[in-house]
């Protein structure tokens, strides 16, 4: 289908009340365009396969609504027929308003016409079959070719939640993967996502692994990446919870069980994260570390021997880091 696209210039403090007072007349779902510095929190919970790159922050956020365009031309909005007119009037109508007691910015409205896109699955376009090293990764929808029947094959699924695994940190732990674990190593893998660390960990002869995650949509993508590559549910479990702070999610986990803890987070989560997580390996556990960013590498580095850990190896793809230590 079509849309009409309605964006409209502003500030960014005033994002929350234009899309509430635009919701009370029907628009919902506001595209939000802008460049806030993110939170800790929202660092948390992001994967660095989707790290943004933000420009400075001035001030200006645009938000964009969009309303059905039918094959007629007409409008829908809330299941009746309307046109842009009466939508741009009413829009008109309630930023006037919220002028009268707060600065809204500019204020202007700009229209457009979207192309007719699948907006679920059109980031599919941006996910190819790629190579780490023999190991191929392929999404479903593409075929596997006759040359590569004889190589690992990882089908995941990313999802729109989750990165592909595309990203320079997530080759960089696969490649640190390849070179410990063996046919009795239990795994822990901090902010699994679609749980590609994990699985290819089990397909190198891993004998369990644990995921862990902020976001509940993790579950799902993990239990369709287990069963495309045939991964029998006991070997690998999740759980979702903070496990830096949370308690009951660090006795889920349990302690001094790990002979592998891997994870592909930011710099900022890792520092935290590295004092706590040692209390889950075992001794000589290998703790495998990436989302760094090169100027981090340093951060991270003296949070791995802050927490008592011996680094093994420092490992390098663009400009990000992986850093990999023992716990003697």
């Amino acid at each position: 289908m079509k849309w009409k696209k309605f964006r409209i210039k502003t500030k960014t403090e005033a994002e929350d009340i234009v899309i509430s007072t635009l919701y009370d007349i029907g628009l919902e779902g506001a595209q939000i365009e802008d460049n806030v510095p993110l939170t800790p929190l929202e660092k948390e919970q992001m994967f660095v396969d989707i790290l943004p790159q933000m420009q400075e922050d001035d001030g200006t956020a645009y938000l964009s609504f969009f309303v059905e365009e039918t094959e007629d031309g007409e409008l829908l909005m809330n299941g009746e027929v309307t046109t842009e007119e009466t939508i741009l009037n009413a829009v008109k109508t309630e930023l006037d308003g919220l002028r009268d007691f707060m600065d809204i910015g500019e204020g202007s409205i700009a229209i457009d016409e979207t192309e007719d896109i699948d907006w679920i699955n059109n980031w599919k376009q941006y996910f190819k079959q790629f190579y780490v090293d023999d190991i191929l990764i392929i999404p479903s929808w593409e075929e596997v070719k006759e040359e590569d029947k004889n190589r690992m094959i990882i089908h995941i699924d990313p999802g729109t939640a989750f990165g592909t695994g595309m990203h320079e940190t997530t080759q960089l732990c696969i490649r640190q993967l390849k070179k410990f674990v063996k046919e009795d190593t239990e795994l822990l893998d901090v902010g699994t996502g679609s749980g590609i660390l994990s699985i290819v960990a089990l397909k190198l002869g891993a004998k369990h692994a644990v995921g862990t995650d902020l976001d509940p949509c993790a579950v799902p993508a993990v239990e369709e990446n287990k069963e495309a590559n045939e991964i029998p549910t006991q070997d690998f479990d999740m759980m979702i919870g903070n496990i830096i702070d949370d308690k009951e999610v660090q006795d889920k986990v349990g302690y001094e069980k790990y002979d592998i803890v891997v994870a592909n987070i930011l710099a900022d989560v890792l520092v935290p994260l590295t004092p706590v997580i040692v209390k889950q390996m075992k001794k000589g556990g290998i703790y495998i570390t990436s989302g760094i960013i090169d100027n981090k590498e340093e951060t991270v580095v003296e949070a791995v021997k802050a927490a008592g850990l011996e680094v093994l190896e420092v490992t390098y793809q663009g400009e990000w880091v992986s850093v990999t230590a023992r716990k003697n």
